[in-house]
């Protein structure tokens, strides 16, 4: 199992020398990744200010040499394929291939697509999102695009430079269990981030719940269920020895891959430096 750090994209986090600081803590103490959010807007946050993911990202990549860097999740439907293929692309190159993308719908729905004028239809935000998954993976080869599909069309662009990573970086889809439908779109990529109805951000999920997730996914995967994927499970952990093996090595036992360190959404600790940085220098709750 491998262990990352996951800090939303405002508040203290919205500055980019702020996430600079954090992931260089996170690589000095031993984490294995830094995840930040991909939100424009988000609920009863939005009086306060927010960073561009990939510009918080770009600082993270250039005070670090070692762990991985991401987002968890971006609305691939929020945005323009090409601009975000581009954005990925660059990160991968300046980082020495060191990029997760993390994909989903995106939400709240109302605040990220409705306050702009965007449709709230999550079956044609689903669309988009298949389209332009799509599209990104072809933009990230460095060769000619054509595409004519539902909602993007492309005429003979080729994006260069392509990413460091072949045949591209992993891709993560997240989705609420037990919704099939994203963990069925995940099981068509390289890992699957579950967030889980019966416990909320920072909560840790149900074991029997983690293990009827992999058992799916691995039915969806058929005769790729052998190749790697990742699963990746977050939620709050006190830090390392017998508590935190108490609290994870059931999910790890369960097909956990993954350990995402996050806070509790309503803690009032969310978005503030202080106790991200104290879970940091605790270290990874190794096993």
């Amino acid at each position: 199992m491998r262990f990352s750090i996951n800090i939303p994209n405002f508040g203290d986090f919205a500055d980019p020398r702020t996430v600079a600081t954090v992931a260089q803590a996170a690589e000095q103490a031993g984490w294995d990744g830094l995840f930040v959010w991909d939100h424009v807007v988000h609920g009863r946050y939005q009086q306060r200010p927010y960073g561009d993911p990939w510009m918080l990202l770009t600082a993270a990549a250039l005070a670090t040499s070692r762990i991985r860097l991401g987002t968890l999740v971006t609305p691939v439907a929020r945005r323009r394929p090409q601009q975000l293929a581009r954005q990925v692309a660059t990160l991968d190159n300046l980082s020495g291939g060191r990029v997760i993308f993390g994909a989903g719908l995106g939400g709240p729905i109302e605040d990220e697509y409705g306050r702009f004028g965007d449709t709230t239809d999550p079956l044609v935000l689903a669309q988009r999102l298949d389209e332009g998954l799509d599209l990104l993976q072809r933009f990230w080869t460095g060769e000619p695009v054509d595409h004519d599909g539902r909602h993007y069309r492309v005429r003979d662009v080729t994006l260069l430079p392509a990413t460091v990573q072949r045949p591209r970086p992993p891709v993560w889809i997240a989705g609420f269990w037990p919704n099939r439908p994203p963990m069925r779109r995940a099981a068509r990529w390289d890992g699957a981030v579950p967030l889980f109805t019966s416990a909320r951000h920072g909560h840790i999920p149900p074991v029997d719940e983690v293990r009827d997730l992999v058992a799916y996914l691995h039915q969806q995967r058929g005769d790729r269920k052998d190749s790697p994927f990742e699963i990746v499970l977050g939620g709050t952990t006190a830090g390392k020895g017998a508590k935190a093996l108490d609290s994870i090595g059931p999910l790890l036992d369960a097909g956990a891959t993954w350990w995402d360190e996050r806070q509790i959404l309503d803690s009032g600790e969310l978005d503030r430096l202080a106790p991200v940085l104290r879970r940091i220098e605790q270290g990874p709750p190794v096993l």
